[in-house]
């Protein structure tokens, strides 16, 4: 198969050019070109994958603590039939687990400090079908949870904070009183601390506290659960699901999934990404667009060789073809070079990252800090096509006006001082 002169010229083009002063400047402005479409191509691709991979930490360390899907009754009232609901809930293909739990609110008081503190009560046999954590934790503290006994598990930063360990006294103080002739007295409950969690998330470590379910409900005077935790197969469905069991669940019951619990953050995280998107997208228009000044250059210096082809039957569709071969050939290059750099780095982001640290003697990401003592970084292919596609047109539309100006030029012209 014939290959058409237009691409053969336009390699030739850009290959080309360093015989005299004058080409071989123009050869270094479309290298630098494409350079910088190399590294804003890179630079994209490992910002939104060390995103990505700060974000999937973040959200595998929540759903350690919360389940995916939670079934409630409304006003924290106990469940009407648990075992039903129970069924109901398991029925569907995409459930892999569930666990009823009871969900409260208290003050936690050791000595003059008191905290406030989300209370959780958990059934130990079961919780482990729903969340990480309690898989995570030893087993000897999970059995701790005796109903009767009064046992409670404290997030680190909680402990921390009321400066207790475990075989600790601690006191939790219920919402709701209990009315005595001497009017309401705020009921006050007697605990012992059996063991800490850390599940990375500050949020959670802070305000967690872990009981028996049993206990839960005597302290909060509940006839049993107040919701049912669900865990799913693919975390992504829980909207799906959400839905489905909200249809195929009996009685007035209300359904909520994990990203409606940390819906501000998963929104600030992704408007952060579209901006930071944007940001460096425009790198890599400038860099796509010095494209313009490459190509205008080598229009001007190579006037006569276009005046040459027009006599010989060139047409200036043609002529057009062989600059923008010439500029699409650089975007090209510059792109798969980006892609090349910036994926090699987002997938060794664990190695080089501790490389420089060593090197430079720095910590770039404190562990009191961030909670987190290595880089993340998760490329996705959402991202790195359209990133691709973007520098491709770019740089494709940074060469037409170029290439429509080399079209123009009149051989009579351009021959006359040659």
């Amino acid at each position: 198969m014939q290959i058409p002169y237009e691409l053969l010229v336009g390699w030739r083009y850009t290959r080309a050019g360093r015989a005299t002063r004058r080409n071989g400047f123009i050869s270094f402005i479309s290298g630098v070109s494409m350079l910088g479409i190399a590294l804003g191509v890179a630079a994209l691709i490992i910002v939104l994958s060390v995103m990505n991979g700060f974000q999937k930490e973040v959200r595998d360390r929540m759903l350690s603590v919360v389940a995916h899907i939670e079934v409630f009754a409304p006003n924290g009232e106990a469940l009407p039939d648990v075992a039903k609901t129970l069924a109901e809930v398991k029925r569907n293909p995409a459930v892999i687990g569930a666990a009823p739990f009871i969900a409260s609110q208290a003050l936690l008081a050791r000595g003059d400090d008191m905290k406030g503190t989300i209370v959780r009560g958990i059934d130990p046999a079961h919780e482990g079908e729903v969340t990480d954590l309690a898989v995570a934790l030893p087993k000897a503290v999970m059995e701790r949870l005796v109903p009767g006994q009064f046992g409670v598990v404290l997030g680190a930063e909680l402990a921390r904070s009321l400066g207790v360990r475990e075989g600790d006294p601690v006191t939790l103080i219920a919402p709701s009183g209990q009315v005595t002739p001497a009017g309401v007295v705020p009921r006050l409950k007697q605990m012992t601390v059996v063991g800490t969690f850390d599940s990375g998330h500050f949020e959670y470590d802070s305000a967690l506290l872990m009981m028996h379910m049993d206990d839960a409900a005597r302290i909060f005077r509940l006839e049993g659960p107040t919701g049912i935790r669900v865990r799913l197969q693919d975390l992504h469905q829980a909207r799906q699901v959400a839905q489905q069991l909200a249809d195929s669940l009996s009685g007035n019951l209300l359904i909520r999934d994990w990203t409606q619990q940390n819906k501000t953050w998963f929104a600030a995280v992704e408007l952060e990404k579209r901006m930071m998107f944007i940001i460096l997208t425009l790198i890599v228009a400038v860099a796509a667009f010095n494209l313009v000044s490459t190509l205008v250059m080598t229009v001007t210096d190579k006037r006569a060789d276009i005046a040459i082809l027009r006599t010989l039957g060139a047409s200036p569709k043609s002529i057009m073809g062989i600059f923008m071969v010439q500029g699409a050939m650089v975007g090209v290059m510059g792109t798969f070079a980006g892609l090349a750099l910036g994926l090699g780095i987002a997938f060794n982001i664990d190695v080089i990252v501790p490389a420089l640290e060593q090197l430079f003697h720095a910590s770039f990401l404190p562990k009191e800090v961030y909670f987190i003592s290595r880089m993340p970084s998760e490329p996705q292919q959402s991202d790195i096509v359209p990133i691709a596609v973007i520098s491709l047109i770019l740089a494709f539309l940074a060469t037409i006006y170029p290439s429509w100006h080399a079209s123009r030029v009149n051989p009579a012209e351009a021959l006359r001082y040659e």
